[in-house]
């Protein structure tokens, strides 16, 4: 064997934990930075009727409400969720959702019930909701049609 030959031999193992150690910390790094998807309503949304499906990707987010309690749930565990009602003048009223009985289930009491009551009225929401670092976001009409 050559010198070269020995110096491979040695150098290559060594360069491939250091690649592997690099590769990790990259990938480690790139986890953590904030990242944001958009939800998009999938179909006519009335939350009076349980019809509001937000979706984006594989994720999916169903918005409820049943006699002042808005509940929203969801394909994938949510670290968590806040609703918000907005107004005609554009002002928006926060509510941050409490986690029901495991972490695909969020509800609070809220005034959105009474908002959409009346049939044929659409009201504005926003909705954001974190997962593991990610956070999804989407601005929607419901609307009452029945």
């Amino acid at each position: 064997m050559n010198k070269h030959t020995k110096t491979a031999i040695i150098v290559a193992p060594i360069l491939t934990i250091l690649g592997f150690a690099l590769a990790d910390l990259w990938e480690e790094n790139s986890a953590s930075q904030a990242r944001a998807f958009e939800l998009v309503p999938f179909g006519h949304c009335d939350v009076s009727q349980q019809k509001c499906i937000l979706k984006s990707g594989e994720f999916e987010v169903n918005v409820m409400d049943n006699k002042g309690i808005t509940t929203v749930n969801s394909t994938f565990p949510i670290d968590t969720a806040t609703l918000f009602l907005v107004d005609k003048e554009n002002q928006a009223t926060s509510f941050r959702l409490g986690m029901k009985d495991s972490p695909y289930y969020w509800k609070r009491e809220t005034p959105l019930g009474r908002l959409v009551a009346d049939k044929g009225q659409s009201y504005k929401l926003r909705l954001i909701l974190e997962i593991k670092g990610g956070k999804y976001f989407s601005e929607f009409y419901t609307q009452t049609l029945n």
